[in-house]
């Protein structure tokens, strides 16, 4: 049997570390595979064992993914907690960039509310092939792309392209 690291007095199989922690197996592998749990003892067999290290560091992993953390972000923080030299500083600096991005995600998904809110006021829910929201999902790729750069459609051109209704939203709330 391969010699358990410091720190493993456990020796939890995959199956167990999955259900004490709720993670899924082949997530706990890719964990591994990318670094972010260190690699597991093995078995005679081949079976990998775990300790309550494991237990604690997936638990770690799993709470900063359900609050969106990426996996670089948690590579960050897990590096800081590693070399045991980490400043509150530090962790905070890389929460509040996280904490940012959230801001940014939730202003383009009120935006996304506001264009859908235009999009369904605007069909009149009749049985006529004519449709404001399939047209609006029709938009051409050029006016996405104008969308996307903040420049105009043109005065007294009325569009009622998700992208331009997007930009319009964001420009109102700015």
């Amino acid at each position: 049997m391969t010699p358990q690291p410091p720190g493993i007095a456990a020796r939890l199989t995959i199956g167990t570390l999955s259900d004490r922690t709720g993670g899924n197996i082949e997530t706990i592998r890719y964990y591994e595979r990318i670094g972010l749990m260190p690699r597991a003892a093995r078995s005679d067999g081949g079976h990998r064992l775990y300790g309550e290290d494991h237990v604690k560091r997936l638990g770690f992993i799993r709470r900063s993914r359900e609050l969106g953390f990426t996996l670089d972000q948690i590579r960050t923080l897990l590096g800081l907690v590693d070399g045991r030299r980490y400043t509150c500083a530090q962790v905070k600096r890389v929460t509040v960039e996280h904490l940012e991005e959230i801001h940014r995600k939730v202003a383009d998904l009120r935006a996304i509310e506001r264009v859908l809110n235009d999009m369904a006021a605007q069909c009149d829910g009749g049985a006529v092939p004519k449709c404001a929201v399939i047209d609006a999902l029709f938009d051409q790729p050029e006016d996405v792309r104008l969308a996307r750069s903040g420049k105009s459609l043109g005065e007294g051109k009325r569009r009622r392209g998700s992208s331009s209704l997007i930009r319009r939203s964001r420009a109102a709330t700015d």
